[in-house]
């Protein structure tokens, strides 16, 4: 059914200036602070709710999944529409959600709202890169993205560190406050200073047209080869997400404040990475970006399981590596990003959401798994994380050898 009221195609519209790059920051923060504030309170969370590591960790992997969902919907709806509108209700649900995991009287509830916040803050990580790839061209979009994931970093490098603490002396709920109030500043700031960037509105949304959109992107090889690598990069991430509150404590004995600062130095790391994206993705290229990227996750991996093959287990063991992990991310996905909203710029929204998409569904299915391996283990052990992680990394070097033959 045509949603168009009105026939003929949408005139262009006149733009306000571009939104600054500091706002569109600002906004992209969201999604990626309810993500990892969350972590530090897992344990907090399952005593509160007399519920099993799982359940709680389905609030995660949910999350997940209502990201994958909502950047389908998302990314197309901000191609028709506009991406001011769709940014304005996305955060205006992210506000609902929230509400929902303060006052939620047991978990099945809490996880309700999980999924809510997860479709609403989907908003701002897809449409942030929609706006980017609206205004710049491919390489300079890698290197802007490479800023903006940059100035993201600082959400999940800060927020476990003072969700630990909130959580120490206040509880798991204090957590869901801080993300209530920045939820009202970021829908203040996306109001006041937001402007449309979508100069060529696609006409009108109809199944067919929907169908059509989704269905051009995926006879688009290259594309995939882009989508397929950057799963496996941020899959890697969300394994350790999944896992790591549960070997901090059980295998590393650190409490959730402890865990938190630890955690700092992975989004340092992804911080780093993307603020080398920004100043050399436009200079090098995509392609030497995501290679460059990958050696150092395969690196990361495999320094890991030697210092635990070698040493007494550790905290430093576990985020020290995984610094290097960070940095790797940093440096492969502003580039892969990039490059998929770029196989078809009338579709930059389209691309992004399926992107998004599937990166998320990976994301939500190795951090399930670790969940529920985890805690299977007579004696608790980081090794099914390490194996995860380095199934992961092999995959995503198939994709790069084919993305280097697609374009060669």
């Amino acid at each position: 059914m045509d949603i168009q009221s009105g026939s003929g195609p949408l005139p262009t519209r006149q733009l306000a200036p571009t939104p600054p790059l500091i706002i569109l920051v600002i906004i992209a923060m969201l999604g990626p602070l309810a993500l990892n504030i969350f972590l530090p309170s897992m344990l907090g969370i399952q005593a509160h709710f007399q519920t099993s590591f799982s359940a709680v960790q389905l609030g995660l992997s949910l999350f997940l999944v209502s990201l994958a969902v909502a950047q389908l919907v998302l990314g197309t709806m901000s191609d028709r529409f506009g991406r001011r509108p769709v940014l304005l209700a996305g955060t205006g649900l992210f506000l609902f959600g929230t509400l929902v995991c303060l006052f939620a009287p047991a978990i099945e509830y809490f996880l309700i709202g999980r999924v809510i916040q997860g479709f609403g803050g989907s908003a701002g990580l897809i449409l942030g890169r929609a706006i980017l790839r609206d205004m710049y061209d491919r390489d300079q979009a890698a290197s802007m993205i490479g800023y903006v994931t940059m100035g993201m970093a600082v959400a999940p490098m800060i927020g476990p560190a003072i969700a630990g603490y909130l959580d120490k002396y206040f509880g798991w709920q204090s957590s869901f406050w801080l993300l209530l109030v920045f939820a009202i500043g970021v829908l203040t700031a996306s109001y006041l200073k937001v402007t449309e960037t979508n100069k060529n509105p696609i006409p009108s949304i109809d199944f067919k047209s929907l169908y059509q959109s989704y269905h051009d992107l995926m006879q688009i090889r290259i594309f995939w080869f882009y989508t397929g690598l950057s799963s496996c990069t941020t899959g890697m991430f969300f394994a350790f997400l999944g896992g790591a509150p549960f070997i901090s404590e059980k295998v590393l004995g650190l409490t959730p404040d402890v865990y938190g600062l630890y955690f700092v130095l992975v989004a340092l790391g992804y911080s780093l990475g993307n603020f080398l994206s920004g100043r050399f993705a436009a200079r090098i290229g995509v392609f030497r970006m995501i290679m460059a990227g990958n050696i150092l996750a395969m690196s990361a991996v495999c320094i890991m399981a030697i210092l635990f093959l070698t040493f007494e287990a550790s905290a430093p063991l576990l985020f020290g590596p995984m610094l290097i992990l960070g940095l790797a991310n940093g440096l492969v996905l502003p580039s892969a990003v990039a490059g998929a909203v770029s196989v078809n710029p009338r579709l930059a929204g389209s691309a992004s959401g399926l992107m998004g998409s599937v990166q998320m569904l990976v994301g939500a299915i190795l951090s399930y798994l670790m969940g529920i391996i985890l805690p299977l283990a007579a004696v608790p052990t980081v090794w099914p994380l390490i194996v995860a992680m380095f199934i992961a990394v092999c995959i995503s070097f198939g994709f790069v050898n084919m993305l280097k033959t697609a374009e060669t």
